[in-house]
């Protein structure tokens, strides 16, 4: 495909990268191909396409011209060499599960996690032969110590959803590799390529829910996976094709390619609103605690300015009161809206424990590190002094019958 920019900023190659309009009638916006089936110009290319000699368009589910201007610009932005296109995050999490193990293998998996991926490790591959270990993947002599002969992959979030434990991609990846046969995947949803690049810290495979920044409108489900040549094809023709069919659509397609083209001045307006936020909340009597990578409190901070471009647009946090205040807090808002997801332009307030993460039990979300009073902030691109007074009304209608003694958001990352 056509790359007139390639070595060019991250901007341009989320606008320009992979299309040129003179070949498309002038076209300044990409076309959508609707197109379920491509017609062959004789039986023999069919043929060859079908065995993967010939490297044309045949069936959408396996690729399609919109799909691949989306993955070939994906792969650029993520510095890696090819990418798969999917109708959901937990599509491209899934096949990549699904392609890459198998019976007898064992996956090492971060403490904390998405509900969803949670419950798939638990109530999917976990009941197909396929031993799944929680290990704290910050704590590198306890991985050193978990991986085994049989562990094929290791999988993590970072930051963490929803309480923002981050994991040191360079220095897992080097122990990983240390044993052959292991493939480190990484979901890079909170961060995006433009604040955090794991294929770049040694990683293999780097996930992602497009629904989230790289949509940044809330008006698509999708997902990304990114990785080399050789493993994007394995997922594409096993975990795609034949094992899940959660094919992107076009429209889709097209949609994140605009959502990509306001990515760098997006996050840059979430990242600066979310400090703000983050440090009202940090000073006020109200709050228990408050974990944000941009904050001097959080206990990786360091690795957060080593790691990550900017500290995000995610906050978590905890009022004095516990669960019951974090419901009042909810109900008290008015410009934050009371939603799962994230990365939208509106801000959103979300409950994990009742919410996202309900598919663990309270023993379970206790252990991996997610308290039951737990509020998530996705910061939005609204004027910050608007959130800012918001976030006070509602604090401001939080009363303290039981407050507890102070506490720092380290203990949920332990």
């Amino acid at each position: 495909m056509n790359n007139k920019h390639p070595a060019s900023g991250f901007s341009t190659r989320a606008i320009h990268h992979g299309y040129d309009p003179k070949d498309h009638h002038g076209a300044l916006v990409p076309p959508i191909y609707l197109s379920a089936t491509f017609a062959f110009p004789t039986a023999e290319y069919g043929a060859a396409c079908f065995a993967g000699e010939a490297s044309g368009h045949f069936y959408t589910r396996i690729s399609n011209p919109t799909l691949a201007l989306l993955e070939s610009r994906m792969a650029s932005l993520e510095n890696g060499e090819a990418a798969v296109a999917f109708s959901s995050g937990m599509g491209a999490i899934a096949a990549t599960f699904w392609t890459l193990l198998r019976p007898g293998d064992e996956i090492i998996v971060s403490q904390t996690l998405y509900g969803c991926t949670f419950a798939l490790l638990h109530h999917g591959i976990g009941e197909f032969g396929i031993q799944v270990r929680h290990v704290d993947l910050t704590d590198l002599a306890a991985l050193q110590a978990a991986l085994s002969p049989a562990t094929r992959m290791i999988y993590c979030e970072t930051p963490a959803n929803p309480n923002l434990r981050l994991i040191d991609i360079a220095a897992v990846a080097e122990l990983a590799h240390r044993q052959p046969n292991i493939t480190l995947v990484v979901d890079n949803t909170y961060c995006t390529p433009y604040l955090q690049r794991p294929l770049e810290l040694g990683a293999d495979v780097v996930v992602h829910s497009a629904t989230k920044y790289l949509s940044g409108h809330g008006d698509i489900t999708a997902g990304i996976a990114v990785s080399s040549h050789a493993l994007a094809q394995r997922i594409r023709l096993q975990g795609l094709k034949d094992l899940t069919g959660a094919v992107m659509s076009p429209q889709d397609a097209s949609l994140l390619m605009r959502g990509l083209k306001t990515l760098a001045l997006r996050m840059d307006r979430h990242c600066s609103s979310a400090q703000a936020v983050a440090e009202a909340l940090q000073t006020h009597p109200a709050v228990q605690w408050v974990t944000y990578p941009g904050l001097r409190s959080f206990p990786q901070y360091e690795l957060a300015k080593r790691q990550m471009k900017l500290p995000g647009g995610m906050i978590a946090f905890e009022l004095k009161g516990g669960i019951e205040m974090g419901r009042r807090f909810m109900n008290a808002l008015h410009l934050f809206t009371r939603a799962v997801s994230l990365g939208d332009a509106e801000s959103l307030a979300q409950h994990p424990a009742s919410m996202t993460h309900s598919t663990y039990t309270p023993e379970e979300r206790a252990q991996h590190g997610i308290s039951e009073g737990l509020v998530r902030l996705s910061v939005g691109l609204e004027d910050v002094a608007d959130l800012l007074a918001d976030v006070h009304q509602a604090l401001a209608k939080c009363s303290r019958p039981s407050v507890r003694p102070a506490a720092t958001a380290a203990h949920v990352l332990r």
